[in-house]
């Protein structure tokens, strides 16, 4: 007996999308994740929305990512999912259907903090695949080809780092160096073993770079430095022959560029004159607007 549970209305919440040529040819299509829903969707000619294909994940899409394996004619999709799994769909003409090409599983279901899937980052080159988890774990695949051209996955490579919570992964651009992984990252040990609350209130972000090698099949730190605390989101920066590489490093009020051994590029991000000015706690660090719960620090000098 198979039972399944449908809703008469479909969610309208997007959660995840990504974009990429997935149907084949010269269109570009958006594959959006609403909920439990999976679909594929591409503007027309007359500008509206045209949907080409949905299906019902029985499950909780919580990351989405796209990537061409080189030579390719067409992207894959990546999913991450409550289910403890890594799935890698790719949509099928024909048939009009998603067709799972790989599962992978590596941990338990549920959306759990400990276990990957809120996070995927794709090579820009398609080599490689990390997916994250909120806190400690990091798994990397190998993207390759078998001999008839068919999609191969390697075991995971782990990246762990325990007391560490994660804000944001991405792919860097290296052309066709080793594959690099960014990730904004906050060790919280020192936070953890202190009573008093005052380690919690120094607590420093740190943006990570991580290395695949891919000749010795291996992932290792390759370079860390501190950021600003209200950094949340990193964009890649064109890399190779087409740029300078690099990430973008989102954080309140500014735009910061880094890479490794270059200066920091710093951008205000562009504000209206008339906003009212929001007053700064006069109290502690927090940076909200009293009133508030305050750690009162103690008097200077």
């Amino acid at each position: 007996m198979y039972l399944y549970s449908l809703t008469l209305q479909q969610a309208t919440g997007v959660v995840c999308a990504t974009n990429g040529n997935f149907v084949g040819g010269k269109t570009q299509e958006i594959v959006v994740a609403r909920g439990k829903t999976l679909d594929l969707i591409r503007p027309d000619d007359a500008g509206k929305i045209q949907t080409l294909h949905s299906v019902d994940v029985f499950g909780a899409i919580r990351s989405l990512a796209q990537f061409r394996l080189t030579g390719s004619q067409k992207d894959y999709v990546v999913v991450g999912s409550d289910s403890g799994r890594i799935v890698i769909l790719e949509y099928s003409k024909d048939r009009n259907c998603f067709d799972k090409v790989h599962q992978e599983t590596f941990g338990k279901s549920g959306c759990r903090r400990i276990v990957p899937g809120q996070y995927l980052a794709v090579d820009p080159k398609g080599r490689a695949v990390m997916i994250a988890a909120c806190e400690k774990q990091k798994l990397v695949y190998v993207l390759n080809r078998d001999t008839v051209a068919r999609l191969t996955i390697s075991s995971p490579l782990e990246a762990h780092k325990s007391h560490t919570i994660t804000y944001s992964i991405t792919g860097v651009d290296c052309g066709f160096d080793n594959p690099i992984f960014a990730a904004i990252e906050l060790d919280y040990s020192e936070a953890d073993q202190d009573p008093t609350g005052k380690a919690a209130l120094y607590a420093q972000k740190h943006l990570t770079f991580y290395e695949l090698d891919l000749g010795l099949n291996h992932v290792s730190r390759k370079w860390t430095e501190p950021i600003d605390n209200g950094a949340n989101l990193l964009v890649t920066v064109p890399g190779g022959g087409d740029g300078p590489s690099g990430v973008l490093v989102c954080a309140e009020n500014f735009v910061i560029y880094k890479n490794q051994g270059h200066p920091d590029v710093r951008a205000v991000i562009p504000r209206r004159a008339d906003l009212p000015h929001r007053p700064r706690c006069p109290h502690c660090l927090c940076g909200n607007a009293p009133p508030q719960v305050h750690v009162l620090l103690p008097p200077s000098d």
